[in-house]
């Protein structure tokens, strides 16, 4: 992402050039304070995708640290459940809710990281994603993650990845919503992180855990498109 240009600042301790005949040329009287004359430049600012990689951190560790996911090969339970949830997997469409598909280098590197790390960290998996979508300098952004598997407990996954993004994302109000068609449960709140809003949901079944992340919306706002999302994102053969 470009950032905005600004002027060059002069290199700290030195002075505003000056004629070569005035004296002190190159240099400035012993004991003068640089950063009292304004010869400091300004402290650095996170970019918007810096802030961004850093929720990307946060949420991977949701996932990875502290859900704990368990995947089992099997589950002493309902036959029927089982077979549904080895035939779920997680995908990363083309368009979400009209949005295209981020291709700014950077943050297509993180979301394959991301994957990555998942997959790695939950070997058992039958498939992660990760994912960004829209426009980041119009303030339109989504991230999807999510992980496949045949999961023993998912109401204990739900909760489990609910305090962790309590803890990582300052997730608050994080209430029940309706799941949708595909089932288990979801709850969906506002967190905010590195200056950032979130509207964060987040939904586990027996076979899927995964997070819709939202930024500069609220978690109402982002419940309004959460069934959609969810039902883009985890797919059944």
């Amino acid at each position: 992402m470009s950032q905005p240009h600004h002027p060059s600042q002069p290199e700290y301790g030195s002075a505003t050039p000056q004629p070569s005949d005035s004296p002190g040329y190159g240099s400035q009287p012993h004991g003068a304070d640089p950063m009292a004359a304004g010869f400091a430049p300004p402290p650095k600012k996170k970019s918007g995708v810096g802030k961004i990689l850093l929720i990307v951190l946060a949420v991977v560790l949701v996932l990875c640290v502290g859900g704990g996911i368990a995947i089992w090969a099997t589950v002493k339970d309902d036959v029927g459940e089982v077979v549904e949830a080895t035939k779920t997997r997680v995908v990363a469409p083309e368009t979400l809710n009209g949005r295209a598909k981020v291709t700014e280098p950077t943050l297509v590197t993180a979301s394959e990281q991301m994957a990555a790390e998942i997959k790695k960290d939950v070997p058992e998996a039958t498939s992660t994603v990760g994912a960004f979508y829209g426009d980041p300098a119009k303030n339109d952004l989504v991230m999807i993650v999510g992980v496949s598997g045949l999961i023993a407990d998912p109401q204990k996954e739900l909760n489990d990845a609910i305090s962790a993004v309590s803890g990582n994302l300052g997730a608050s109000n994080m209430v029940a919503v309706e799941a949708g068609p595909l089932g288990g449960d979801a709850k969906c709140g506002d967190g905010s992180s590195e200056g950032v809003k979130l509207g964060i949901c987040v939904w586990a079944d027996r076979g899927s855990l995964g997070m819709v992340v939202i930024y500069f919306k609220t978690g109402k706002e982002a419940e309004k498109e959460f069934g959609t999302i969810r039902a883009a994102i985890e797919q059944r053969d």
